[in-house]
C-alpha cells in the first residue's frame, strides 16, 4: 500500500461503490426517461422507479448508519485508549471538549504531534479538517470501513 496523507485517505467499496451504486443509478434514469417515452406502461415504469430510488436510498443510509455509527465509537474508544497511554490520566474531561471531527482527525498523527494538534484543538478550536491539514507525518489508517 502506498504512504496514506489527505489527499488519499478516503477508502471506497468498489463493488458498492463502483457496481451497486451506478447500477441502481442508471436504472433510475432508465425508469424516469421511460416514464415520458413509453406512456402505454406510464404506471409500471413510475413503480420501477419509486422502488429503484427506495433501493438506492436504504442502500446509502443503511450503509452510512451502521458501518459509521460502529466506526464512530471505535474511534471515540480508540481516543481514550491513546490518551490514557499518553498521560495516564482518563480522557472523560478533555474528550467532552472536542467535537467527533477533532478526535477523528487525531487519528492520524503519531504520539509526537498528537500532543500537540490536542493542545491546538483544547485551545484554538481547531477543526477536524484543519487538524488533518497540519499533520506533517500522516500516520495511516488501513482498516478503516
Amino acid at each position: 500500500m502506498g504512504t496514506q496523507n489527505y489527499n488519499n485517505h478516503r477508502k471506497f467499496y468498489p463493488p458498492h461503490h463502483f457496481i451497486y451504486l451506478p447500477v441502481l443509478l442508471i436504472l433510475e434514469v432508465l425508469g424516469v426517461y421511460k416514464i415520458f417515452k413509453d406512456p402505454e406502461y406510464q404506471t409500471m415504469w413510475i413503480l420501477f422507479s419509486i422502488v429503484i430510488f427506495l433501493m438506492f436510498y436504504l442502500a446509502l443510509m443503511l450503509r452510512q448508519h451502521y458501518a459509521l455509527g460502529l466506526q464512530n465509537r471505535l474511534v471515540r474508544l480508540e481516543f481514550k485508549q491513546r490518551y490514557f497511554e499518553l498521560f495516564n490520566k482518563r480522557s472523560d474531561e478533555v474528550e467532552e471538549k472536542l467535537n467527533f471531527g477533532q478526535i477523528a482527525a487525531l487519528r492520524f498523527t503519531y504520539d509526537e504531534e498528537f500532543k500537540e494538534l490536542l493542545d491546538k484543538a483544547l485551545k484554538g478550536n481547531v477543526s477536524g479538517d484543519q487538524i488533518k491539514k497540519s499533520i506533517k507525518k500522516w500516520k495511516p489508517d488501513h482498516h478503516r470501513i
